[in-house]
């Protein structure tokens, strides 16, 4: 006797289902508790606002903070490579005698001079309206009565109410002289910003900041100097302008007749 096995042709195997009707039927399963609703993209005008709003917020917030940080570091340093020439910026004279502040600049340039750190001094700084002397030319007197250098190695550039003016005068002074590096004596926080500028004038430039004067006597004078130099560093950056220097450097200090720099109260 012959037996015959049939096998159906055509009977779908349910481990052969497709991995879409598997996945229906477990969230059937599961009570519909497994279904999940796909949500329309956001448009593209959403997206790109929504980027645009991110960056300028990031724009105005980070780089400030940026720039503060720099501001705050570089007062800290203090650079002494060998080089062409100390740059002295200028501060306030009375009638042809520097003030607290420019004889502190003064007396920090002597300093490095004798430490062999150029073998020349330049002083930079104009006039102001109805004054008879300007603030090179004050500085450098001191330097060569009182400081006792040798005039031929004082160099004054008696040019500029404002830093960019400055600095674009001396550019071309040591352009004529052949000159390339300077040292700059400033205030610990303008020296990112005049750095700035001397390297736009074609000086390779060093900072060696005073650490005496208004700008460093208390907590917060030193945040109102870093958040005035931020915002004088990102105007030249961004505008190509610079900033008059503040009132407490031109008037805020009265003048003494003495030869050495005098320590203002609360000074540290």
């Amino acid at each position: 006797m012959t037996m015959e096995l049939h096998v159906p042709e055509n009977e779908p195997d349910p481990e052969a289902a497709a991995p879409d009707e598997r996945a229906a039927r477990e969230r059937e399963d599961d009570g519909g508790r497994g279904r999940r609703k796909r949500r329309p993209p956001r448009p593209r005008w959403f997206v790109i606002t929504v980027g645009v709003i991110v960056t300028l917020v990031g724009v105005v917030v980070v780089t400030p903070l940026t720039v503060g940080l720099r501001v705050w570091y570089q007062a800290r340093q203090d650079e002494r490579p060998r080089s062409d020439a100390i740059i002295v910026l200028g501060a306030a004279q009375y009638n042809g005698v520097p003030s607290p502040t420019l004889k502190w600049r003064l007396q920090h340039a002597l300093e490095l001079y004798k430490q062999g750190v150029a073998p020349r001094i330049v002083t930079v700084g104009g006039k102001a309206p109805g004054d008879n002397f300007t603030e090179a030319d004050s500085g450098r007197r001191w330097l060569v009565r009182v400081g006792g250098l040798p005039a031929d190695r004082v160099i004054a550039v008696p040019v500029g109410r404002d830093t960019l003016q400055s600095f674009k005068a001396v550019g071309a002074e040591y352009r004529r002289l052949g000159l390339h590096s300077g040292v700059i004596v400033t205030d610990p926080w303008h020296v990112l910003r005049a750095k700035r500028m001397a390297s736009d004038n074609g000086i390779s430039p060093a900072g060696s900041p005073t650490r005496s004067g208004p700008s460093v006597q208390t907590r917060d004078t030193q945040y109102h100097y870093i958040v005035r130099e931020t915002g004088g560093y990102l105007s030249y950056v961004l505008l190509g302008r610079s900033v008059h220097t503040p009132d407490e450097t031109i008037k805020g200090v009265v003048p003494d007749n003495t030869g050495t720099p005098s320590t203002p109260p609360g000074h540290r």
